[in-house]
């Protein structure tokens, strides 16, 4: 039997903040420069995201230069590097500089107390990028709808598209302040979701939605749970073929990153197999 090809090794960038900012009251925007960025690059996805990677606890610190296949031979798993997917909201390759934007819930977690309390000069470690997904120019109209995990890649796409794009975008948020301007011509409906369960107000408004005539791309990231009900709407009411959906849960409702990120592949496959072979009465 043939032997397989030697994993190549991923190389961790390593990055200074150049500043910080405030955009809403649980959305903090990083952006990051330095030397360290100059084998870095984007290509044309609007869902690019990278990988920070955080030591596990306060007092753990790593031999320079940063090697992290090194880490993983040499030091026991506990001590490895966490990581943290964001994706990026911007690439500026003149400047080049990273602006990632952080989804703060207090001091829960790693990534949105580090974001918090980041100061000019500090160093992060990423992984990337990686990204699959930007709007095709030859579909009809396009559908963009998520919570706030999934704002950074909507407001990119938003962004990207020619001025007058056929476009549909919902985006839930917590409330009005959560709100972001977004430089595009698109009038976007915002949700609030208030009291209700997280991806409840915007199963209802893409549910609500008359879809326009033609072919769609569209674009669904959020609660797992929420585009789970989401992509049903999708594939089996609407029939969109897979090919011209992005379609994937960014997190799900009381789990980790590192809990979702260990059951998502399965989750995932779950769903897909249950919905394709779902007649269109069943949804």
């Amino acid at each position: 039997m043939a032997e397989r090809p030697a994993r190549k090794p991923r190389r961790a960038h390593s990055a200074q903040v150049v500043r910080t900012e405030r955009l809403t009251p649980h959305m903090q925007r990083v952006v990051l420069g330095g030397p360290g960025l100059a084998a870095f690059t984007a290509g044309t996805h609007t869902d690019h995201y990278v990988k920070l990677l955080f030591p596990p606890a306060e007092g753990i610190t790593y031999p320079e230069p940063f090697d992290l296949e090194r880490i993983r031979e040499e030091l026991p798993r506990d001590q490895w590097p966490v990581t943290r997917t964001y994706t990026v909201r911007a690439w500026d390759p003149e400047l080049r500089e990273l602006t990632l934007d952080f989804v703060l819930h207090g001091d829960e977690g790693l990534a949105g107390p580090w974001a918090m309390r980041a100061l000019p000069g500090d160093t992060v470690r990423f992984l990337g990028p990686g990204g699959a997904y930007a709007p095709d120019p030859d579909a009809d109209w396009h559908l963009l709808a998520g919570d706030e995990s999934a704002l950074p890649a909507i407001a990119a796409t938003l962004e990207a598209l020619p001025d007058g794009a056929e476009v549909r975008a919902f985006v839930e948020v917590a409330g009005p302040v959560e709100e972001q301007k977004i430089d595009c011509d698109v009038d976007i409906v915002w949700l609030h979701r208030g009291n209700r369960p997280v991806g409840q107000a915007l199963v209802e408004a893409v549910r609500a939605l008359a879809f326009p005539e033609g072919r769609v791309h569209a674009f669904v990231h959020g609660e797992a749970a929420c585009v789970k009900e989401l992509r049903r709407l999708l594939r089996v009411e609407h029939r969109i073929p897979r090919e011209d959906l992005s379609v994937s849960g960014y997190w799900r409702l009381g789990h980790d990153e590192d809990g979702w990120q260990a059951a998502k592949r399965d989750w995932n496959a779950r769903i897909e197999a249950e919905q394709e072979g779902a007649p269109a009465s069943a949804a």
